[in-house]
């Protein structure tokens, strides 16, 4: 079945700078009703993403962020007592499902695994969401759309998602924009200059390098801006790179230190 965009897109449209055919794979999914996962490093753009495309196809958006304690309770709902009275209330899942949208699960492979129970039967032609408690079995609305995220990166033989999960998605790999794109939107989110904002970027980019060497992660883009904004508010660089690029990343003072001696190197 194929939907036809009946909402107008919302005037405030989260800024997006596309690496690929990302955006309209996701508008393709939504009109084919397929579910969608996202996959990629942190800070690279994924949340901004879907805030991008809920806007542009004027669709809610409800957004989980996921972590070890998120049952499937969480997204589904639970009684609650209420004035004396016991009352069922929907979780963000099932609100989504009644009235239709996206439910965005973020990090879904740091949820409790039961989650991925509730997520099964949404995500194949039926299409519903079996509510155990009250004995009722939603049917997703036309315009319901579940995505849900995760970085590869992050995976472990206890956190990761099984193949029988995997396979029920549409899946798109995200990754940090090529370095002149990358310059083009830190300058654009933080106001400095594409000039000053160059050598942040390649800094980052020589950060995340030792990705999986001596770093866990690299330096996302997020923490780019964060620094670029500090430096465009008027605090030194080196001051900026120091708290927004390398505290964040170690905790460890021989590889804050290195990395301290690279920033230096790159940052005059």
């Amino acid at each position: 079945m194929n939907l036809v965009l009946t909402n107008p897109p919302s005037p405030d449209i989260p800024a997006y700078s596309p690496a690929g055919s990302e955006c309209e794979l996701f508008e393709t999914a939504w009109m084919r009703q397929l579910p969608l996962l996202l996959k990629g490093p942190t800070g690279c753009g994924k949340t901004r993403f879907v805030g991008h495309m809920a806007a542009k196809l004027g669709l809610p958006l409800s957004t989980v962020s996921c972590h070890d304690d998120l049952a499937a309770a969480d997204l589904t709902g639970r009684y609650l007592l209420k004035g004396g009275d016991t009352v069922w209330v929907d979780g963000p899942l099932t609100r989504a499902v009644r009235e239709g949208g996206i439910c965005y699960l973020d990090e879904i492979v740091e949820a409790r695994k039961d989650v991925a129970v509730v997520l099964h039967p949404l995500t194949d032609d039926r299409r519903i969401l079996p509510l155990e408690r009250t004995g009722e079995v939603l049917s997703a609305p036309p315009g319901f759309m579940l995505v849900v995220s995760y970085n590869p990166g992050y995976q472990n033989l206890l956190k990761t998602l099984k193949p029988s999960t995997r396979q029920r998605f549409v899946a798109i790999e995200f990754d940090f924009l090529p370095k002149d794109r990358e310059i083009a939107v830190v300058s654009a989110e933080s106001g400095l200059a594409e000039g000053m904002v160059a050598p942040l970027v390649e800094l980052a980019r020589r950060l995340r390098a030792l990705k999986g060497h001596d770093l866990e992660e690299g330096v996302s883009t997020r923490l780019l801006v964060y620094c670029a904004s500090l430096i465009d508010a008027g605090l030194a660089p080196r001051d900026a790179v120091r708290c927004a690029m390398i505290e964040p990343l170690t905790d460890e003072p021989d590889v804050r230190a290195a990395l301290l001696e690279l920033a230096g190197a790159v940052i005059r």
